[in-house]
């Protein structure tokens, strides 16, 4: 069904109801129009890495370990996946006649905002930094989880439009002053991917103001969505914002008029209970009838589109597909893509045949909640790092474990002294070959407003250091002098200067889903070698960065930073040395393409990943570093030599002024083909230097 039937049949069917029935349904929580045949509908559901909140469900690597991987494939295989379980489950309870909470189809997920600063806590659950590659990956998880049927598989959101990363306790009354330059270069690019090449069925607004109009209720962000972009599905509020219009933004002075700022400036669907309030800002006048037609016919078009009143070819999707085995390998494949390698001195891969002992240590070794991330659905079975490397090592190799300390308490027991498990940590090490130290943090110290244990900062980090008891175990453990592992489970950037001076091997495992134990030893012994990247950057320290409130980029990320990052986005090793050999620019049309050769140089079978960054160096509107413009996936035999062409985002061959027009100026441009960025870190922890290309438009 395409999108104009189906806005007829939502024509039709509202033009039989009431104006009370019509107002009615713009709540998440729509009750059913008995008289009319339309069943209750709840439109909050959650699927940012597997089915959430809602039972039994396959749980993927957290989005940003979804980033790390580069891969749109994977995404594109996990969003499916959300779709069909998705299906699956609200088959099974549509006909209990159980239409709860996260029981529907219409799932907020993707977050697509830039993960600006590494003190935002809710950053796992964005693909990281960079607005090409965000736009990328959630390009391909709203196709994948929408689908190509005759009817929508499920719909997906893009959130949180447009300018939110934080601060978290302040999000409620914030405003987010960003340039025009700083929103067409940065922020919006990935909302204007997923509405003009995706399709995306609903936008979600952001809790704050930006630039002074509240987000579910902004003339300026509407005008850009549904005026530029053409837009054409439902927009919904962040839960419980349009009530923040008059109790923390105080631009209007009650619910009443709250609500009708909301409905008149394009928000069709209250998460939240101030549209409760419509018939009386319609009875005052501040609502016209016509306005919530507007708003209901865009709600049941969406309804009409996943086939909920005429059928949908996915009605016989059986409850047997969630977590079925096929998922969960493809879970355990995307986190085996997810872990990027910071540092290797030879110690990886492990041999088991050489190893007697093998001593886990570390808060994160054995933890669930290390897995999951946020906005998380239940696996029948999670395995831990620690159970992981258990089950790798079989009885071969002897196991010797100890926690060392809480994820930041000073006591692993009530009644214990102060560094319990300190001396059992020493001793574990003192007697194993080999040290795995699994340290970080889990969605109790890194979340959303709320959601988090850490309410000191409302889910925020308030500095890009470890726990006080995490590091008093690192300095422990490298005290023992044996060869060490640091895993790092964890969702942002991250200190890693003692971590990257002590230990033989560093690599970042993120929150790495259910299967995330048996995917670690796979990698961590070799019969998988690493090959994620970060998509994030990992700075020195936060003197180099402006305050967290401030939302100009200048300074930010790797596109805009001055100085050298302890680890830059891009970067990643693996267990082999692949390198650009030769690359060469390809015209066809309008489209620009660059043609690389690439050759494995090592020992090993590996996945990579080939990146493409571009630089104007003709324009002073232009971006001051180079910036992502193409990467692919490749996998190579050892010694293999392969060439792949890459298209070059059309963006990166224009520039913003300071008025936010994107225009083409300036005709010459550096290209850097390579496995990393082509910044001067990056070459001094690879040993590679970039194929770097003048070219002339």
């Amino acid at each position: 069904m395409d999108r104009e039937e189906a806005k007829k049949k939502a024509e039709a069917l509202v033009a039989r109801m009431t104006l009370e029935e019509k107002a009615s349904q713009l709540r998440y929580d729509a009750p059913a129009i008995k008289r009319l045949g339309i069943p209750a509908y709840n439109w909050w559901n959650e699927g940012l890495h597997g089915v959430a909140r809602a039972g039994q469900a396959t749980v993927f690597p957290q989005a940003i370990g979804m980033a790390a991987a580069f891969d749109r494939k994977s995404v594109a295989e996990m969003a499916g996946i959300v779709a069909t379980e998705g299906r699956a489950k609200y088959n099974a309870y549509s006909v209990n006649g159980d239409r709860d909470i996260y029981k529907g189809l219409t799932f907020w997920s993707p977050n697509v905002n830039i993960f600006r600063d590494p003190r935002w806590g809710r950053g796992h659950e964005t693909y990281g930094e960079d607005p090409y590659l965000t736009k990328e990956l959630g390009v391909s998880f709203v196709k994948a989880l929408q689908g190509n049927g005759d009817t929508m598989k499920a719909a997906a959101c893009a959130k949180h439009f447009a300018v939110h990363s934080g601060p978290e306790a302040l999000r409620h009354e914030f405003d987010a002053e960003a340039s025009a330059k700083d929103m067409e270069e940065t922020y919006l690019p990935a909302f204007e991917g997923l509405v003009k090449e995706a399709k995306v069925e609903a936008v979600m607004g952001a809790y704050n103001r930006t630039n002074g109009e509240p987000c579910c209720g902004s003339p300026t962000l509407q005008k850009k969505l549904r005026g530029e972009w053409k837009f054409q599905g439902h927009f919904v509020s962040d839960c419980w914002a349009i009530r923040d219009f008059h109790e923390h933004h105080m631009v209007t002075d009650t619910a009443v008029e709250s609500a009708a700022l909301a409905i008149n400036n394009g928000c069709d669907l209250n998460c939240g209970n101030t549209y409760l309030h419509i018939m009386k800002a319609y009875e005052k006048g501040l609502v016209t009838e016509e306005t919530i037609t507007r708003a209901a016919v865009r709600l049941f078009t969406t309804r009409y589109l996943l086939g909920l009143f005429d059928g949908s070819e996915y009605d016989n999707l059986a409850y047997l597909e969630v977590e079925s085995p096929r998922h969960l390998d493809a879970a355990e494949k995307a986190a085996e893509k997810s872990f990027v390698l910071l540092k290797n001195n030879g110690i990886l891969p492990l041999d088991k045949e050489k190893l007697k002992t093998i001593g886990i240590i570390g808060p994160n070794a054995d933890s669930r909640q290390a897995l999951i991330g946020n906005y998380h659905g239940t696996a029948s079975r999670y395995i831990t790092i620690q159970e992981g490397i258990q089950d790798y090592v079989g009885d071969d190799v002897r196991i010797l474990t100890s926690r060392g300390c809480d994820l930041f308490r000073n006591r692993t027991e009530h009644l214990a002294f102060t560094r319990d498990r300190i001396a059992e940590a020493k001793v574990v090490a003192e007697n194993s070959d080999v040290v795995i130290l699994c340290m970080g943090l889990d969605e109790t110290l890194e979340g959303e407003e709320g959601d988090t244990g850490n309410s000191y900062v409302s889910g925020d980090k308030e500095d890009i250091e470890l726990p006080g008891v995490q590091r008093e175990l690192m300095e422990t453990i490298a005290d023992t002098g044996k060869p060490a592992v640091f895993c790092l489970l964890a969702g942002s950037d991250l200190n890693l200067k003692y971590a990257a001076e002590k230990f033989d091997a560093v690599m970042m495992l993120w929150y790495p889903g259910c299967q995330g134990g048996k995917a670690a030893a796979k990698v961590l012994f070799g019969e998988i070698s690493p090959s994620g990247k970060l998509p994030v950057t990992f700075y020195e320290s936060l003197e180099e960065l402006p305050d967290f409130t401030d939302y100009s980029m200048k300074g930010r990320t790797y596109r805009y930073m001055e100085r050298k990052a302890q680890f830059p986005f891009g970067y990643g090793l693996t267990y082999s040395k692949v390198a650009v050999d030769k690359a060469e620019v390809k015209t066809c049309g309008q489209k620009i393409n660059v043609e690389v050769e690439v050759q494995n140089n090592g020992a090993y079978d590996t996945e990579d990943v080939v990146q493409i960054y571009v630089k104007n160096i003709d324009s002073k509107n232009a971006i001051p570093n180079p910036m992502l413009a193409g990467f692919q996936r490749i996998f190579l035999k050892a010694g293999e030599c392969r060439k792949i062409e890459i298209p070059i985002w059309e963006k990166a061959l224009t520039v913003v002024d300071e008025t936010g027009k994107r225009m083409e100026e300036g005709k010459k441009f550096e290209i850097y083909a390579s496995c990393s960025q082509p910044d001067e870190k990056s070459k001094e922890l690879t040993g590679i230097m970039p194929v770097k290309i003048i070219w002339e438009k």
